[in-house]
């Protein structure tokens, strides 16, 4: 599904300060209390901070709850098929590297089917953004584990006993495959998770944001995570090593910080042969 931003008459200013600006006109349908209600408030005023144009925002998504999220806002979006969000955006950065592109999608979307795509795209650092809504299970398909579910978690049909399975570290496999810019938020404390899409937005690089989001419906024991994140420590953000090492002893609760920001120079094709369309459509010719 591909949508287009909406015409807004009040947007027309060339300073976006109205975050109703980027918001569509269709009401979100998560379960009463799931956590991306507060992701997408963020990325709102996150959008609004940075006052881009509606029309020059792309925000790409796979298959999921947390992938619903491009019908609810006034900018350029497409809805792709499960996993495949990272692709669709990469080709789209490198096609139009005028555009500011962000992906959202799950942590099934993201990290199971597409997990390779994950790797991949922390390697090539294509600069765009990433936010994952973390909720360790698969809300839509009915509460399966994910890869980030603990190995003892029994609240699935599927997996009565536990999955038995070391729990994907998705910020750990964002370092060393060389995202540029690691974070990780708890969708409770919105206002920090604006701000700090507000920096992964301008850090140039593939930008990594965790975002511990709770799933109500099939994870009720998340409601606690209010009570139990804290704050990552101001020496777990110094450098790569100081980042890898706290996040290698932590236990995925610590939140509200950047954990790396990156030098490496984002990856860009290099300057095409043709000068334009009509260049192209010429090859193609039959």
């Amino acid at each position: 599904m591909i949508r287009d931003p909406l015409p807004q008459q009040h947007c027309a200013d060339a300073l976006m300060r109205d975050p109703g600006c980027y918001r569509s006109d269709v009401k979100p349908v998560w379960c009463p209390g799931c956590g991306d209600y507060s992701v997408l408030s963020a990325l709102v005023n996150a959008l609004s901070a940075l006052q881009l144009p509606p029309e020059e925002v792309a925000l790409i998504s796979g298959i999921g709850c947390s992938s619903r999220i491009p019908t609810y806002l006034s900018v350029y979006g497409f809805h792709g098929v499960h996993g495949r969000a990272l692709p669709l955006a990469t080709g789209l950065k490198l096609a139009r590297p005028d555009l500011t592109v962000l992906v959202a999608g799950g942590d099934g979307d993201g990290f199971s089917i597409g997990g390779n795509h994950f790797l991949h795209a922390c390697r090539r650092n294509v600069d765009m953004t990433y936010i994952i809504m973390d909720n360790e299970v698969y809300g839509m398909t009915k509460g399966q584990a994910s890869p980030t579910t603990a190995p003892d978690w029994r609240g699935s049909e599927l997996t009565p006993a536990g999955t038995g399975l070391t729990p994907f570290q998705p910020l750990i496999l964002a370092l060393a495959t060389g995202a540029n810019f690691v974070a990780r938020c708890f969708s409770g404390d919105p206002a920090n998770l604006a701000d700090i899409l507000v920096e992964a937005i301008r850090h140039p690089g593939f930008s990594v944001v965790q975002i511990l989001s709770p799933c109500p419906t099939f994870r009720p024991e998340q409601r606690q995570w209010k009570n139990q994140v804290r704050a990552i420590p101001e020496s777990a953000a110094t450098d790569f090593r100081s980042a890898a090492r706290f996040l290698m002893e932590d236990d995925g609760l610590s939140v509200g910080r950047i954990l790396y920001r990156g030098g490496r120079k984002p990856f860009m094709l290099s300057q095409s042969r043709h000068s334009d369309i009509g260049d192209l459509e010429v090859e193609f010719a039959l």
